[in-house]
């Protein structure tokens, strides 16, 4: 018995401190009350969603390493960045709701007064390794500490991509609070973050961050950071309600019914950030693709145009077999068809979504050209064949 203690004690001693910690006492109690919770895992909403790649590691290995697809997987050059400067955010926004893609995942919101932070990643690669894993195409828009306090820091689930140790180890050490799924507080409180810093919620939980309501809603994912996927953490969408207006982040999600029943209980959104790129046929029910994500923004608004829709989950780092330009080509010709209004910024620019939303496809600077036609969402009056013609044609 000793002995194996030993090799137990010298195993967890082996493990990278960016593995975080798993759920214990009180914390893992509650997340078996959930009622989510069901068999020793979280459940996903709409029935059982495959987590692990279909088909085999030889059909995978030929898709990634195909030698005509694989030069589309980098940009060919510079990634444009905005360098976010302090004159950009100390002044208020005039339309009380401004919204700075930060690549990838990460956005800051400013709503009504007060500043949101969703899925921070300033770290190098997403991986529990500085040597390996995915690395950025491009640097981040501003150094962490150049942004300025937040009020709230959101995360959506404990991907690498999404729940970057460096990166919490730095807001650790400021006064924000941090809203999480159930679970994930178990990995901030490892790094540092202390438990009355902590708004930890199960699906259709609510927490009040000063004039702000933040729920966590469903999402169609999983979760995991170690060697072996306990599905002891949650993952989660968010929707951020100020006195004046209403955001939405998707986090990694399928498409799924249930983001009309956010609609229903905390629409419609001025602005929705929705994850749209790393999606792939092998893994078909966690990633949304555009045309997807474009059918999921229309859900959240009850079924028409309406608000912003900000793609995410794209351009920062390589992690699917797609085309790096795939996503905003194929997001511009799904919104072009249904009349849906998005923003296309580079990383780091901010934008109001009532003021002017920017539209310019940056990434045909950097890119090899795409010549497809896209899969897009049913056609409505306000769109034409003719125009989703122009759309589709990069």
């Amino acid at each position: 018995m000793t002995g194996r203690r030993s090799q137990s004690s010298g195993l967890r001693a082996l493990r990278p401190e960016a593995f975080g910690a798993e759920p214990r006492g009180e914390r893992l109690a509650r997340i078996r009350r959930s009622p989510h919770f069901e068999d020793g895992v979280f459940q996903n909403p709409g029935g059982t969603a495959r987590t692990r790649p279909s088909g085999s590691t030889l059909d995978i290995a030929k898709v990634f390493f195909d030698k005509d697809t694989r030069p589309l997987r980098a940009p060919r050059g510079t990634v444009p960045v905005h360098a976010t400067t302090f004159a950009d955010l100390a002044r208020p926004p005039a339309t009380g709701l401004r919204v700075t893609w930060l690549g990838h995942s990460s956005v800051l919101a400013e709503i009504d007064g007060h500043r949101v932070l969703f899925d921070p990643v300033w770290g190098e690669r997403c991986s529990p390794f500085p040597f390996a894993g995915p690395k950025r195409l491009h640097p981040v828009p501003l150094p962490l500490a150049a942004l300025g306090p937040v009020d709230v820091v959101v995360i959506s689930h404990d991907h690498y991509d999404h729940l970057d140790m460096p990166t919490i180890k730095a807001l650790a050490g400021t006064d924000t609070l941090f809203a999480v799924p159930l679970g994930v507080g178990a990995h901030l409180e490892h790094w540092g973050v202390s438990p009355d810093r902590l708004r930890e919620l199960d699906w259709h939980e609510s927490t009040r961050v000063g004039g702000l309501t933040l729920t966590a809603t469903p999402a169609r994912h999983f979760c995991g950071r170690g060697l072996r996927n306990t599905q002891h953490t949650l993952w989660a969408s968010w929707a951020v309600a100020g006195e004046e207006h209403r955001v939405y982040h998707s986090g990694d999600t399928g498409y799924f019914e249930g983001f009309r029943d956010i609609a229903a209980a905390h629409g419609p959104f001025d602005a929705t950030m929705i994850q749209v790129g790393a999606y792939s046929e092998f893994w078909p029910d966690i990633h949304m693709t555009p045309e997807e994500g474009v059918r999921a923004h229309l859900d959240l608004q009850g079924g028409t145009p309406h608000g912003v829709l900000l793609p995410i989950h794209w351009g920062t780092f390589n992690l699917a077999p797609h085309a790096w330009a795939e996503p905003g080509e194929w997001m511009l010709a799904a919104a072009g068809a249904v009349g849906q209004a998005v923003a296309v910024p580079v990383a780091g620019q901010p934008f109001e979504p009532a003021g002017d939303v920017p539209t310019r496809p940056w990434w045909r600077e950097v890119s090899l050209p795409l010549n497809r036609r896209w899969p897009v969402p049913e056609i409505t009056p306000e769109a034409s064949r003719e125009d989703l013609d122009l759309v589709g044609e990069s």
